[in-house]
C-alpha cells in the first residue's frame, strides 16, 4: 500500500492503528468499522481480492480471538492485512465479507471450523472440514497438539472399518516459521522430521 493511501485511509478511518508487521502493511480495525473499510478498500482502493481469512487465539488474554484477513490488489500488486478483535471470549463473531468478496465464503467455513469463529451474516454458516457435530475446534490454543480421539460421524462406518478417529501423530514437531524476510520463505517446517511415534526422537533435536 502506498503511503499516501495509508494516509487517506487512516485519514477516513480514524480509530484505525498500525501493526507491527515484518513484510506487509497491517492495520488494526475496531469491528464496529470493519465492514465499511473493507468495502472502501474493495471499491475506492482496488484491493479486490480477499486471499485469505483465519484467525489469531490469543489464548488467556483477551480479547482472546483477532481475525486475521489479507487482501490484494491485482492491478497494484500489493497486499494489505487486516486484524479484527472478537468482543466476545467465549462465542467469538465477526461480520460476514460474503457479500463483499465471494472468497469469503469458504474462508470464513474454514475458519469457523477450525476456531471457533461465527460470522454473521454468513450464507452457510457450517463446518468445511471437520462433520457437522464434531465438538471442537482444532486449532485453539485449548486444543491438544495429539488430538482428541472421537466416535467416527456415522455409526455404519465405524461398524465397517472398525476404526474411530485417531489422535493425530505429532511427528516432525513442533512446526516454526521465522518471522524475518518475505512470507514466501517463512513457511513453517519441523526442525527434524527423522522421528515418529514408534521411534525416540534423537536427544537434543
Amino acid at each position: 500500500m502506498t503511503n499516501s493511501d495509508l494516509a487517506l485511509i487512516k485519514e477516513r478511518f480514524e480509530t484505525l492503528t498500525e501493526r507491527e508487521s515484518s513484510d506487509h502493511v497491517a492495520l488494526n480495525c475496531p469491528v464496529d468499522v470493519f465492514v465499511e473499510l473493507c468495502t472502501a478498500l474493495r471499491d475506492e482502493f482496488g484491493y479486490d481480492m480477499l486471499v485469505d481469512v483465519t484467525a489469531l487465539d490469543n489464548d488467556v488474554q483477551s480479547p482472546r480471538f483477532t481475525g486475521i484477513y489479507h487482501f490484494l490488489s491485482i492491478s497494484k500488486h500489493e497486499y494489505l492485512r487486516v486484524a479484527v478483535d472478537c468482543a466476545n471470549d467465549i462465542k467469538p463473531t465477526l461480520p460476514t465479507l460474503a457479500g463483499l468478496y465471494a472468497s469469503a465464503n469458504w474462508h470464513e467455513r474454514e475458519t469457523y471450523d477450525m476456531m471457533g469463529i461465527c460470522y454473521e451474516g454468513h450464507p452457510d454458516m457450517k463446518r468445511i472440514l471437520m462433520w457437522d457435530d464434531y465438538p471442537y475446534h482444532p486449532l485453539r490454543k485449548d486444543f491438544p497438539l495429539a488430538g482428541i480421539e472421537v466416535p467416527l460421524p456415522a455409526d455404519d462406518v465405524a461398524e465397517v472399518t472398525g476404526a474411530s478417529v485417531l489422535p493425530a501423530p505429532m511427528m516432525g514437531g513442533p512446526f516454526v516459521s521465522s518471522a524475518d524476510g518475505p512470507m514466501s520463505q517463512t513457511e513453517p517446517s519441523a526442525h527434524d522430521e527423522s522421528w515418529n511415534e514408534k521411534k525416540i526422537k534423537p536427544c537434543g533435536n
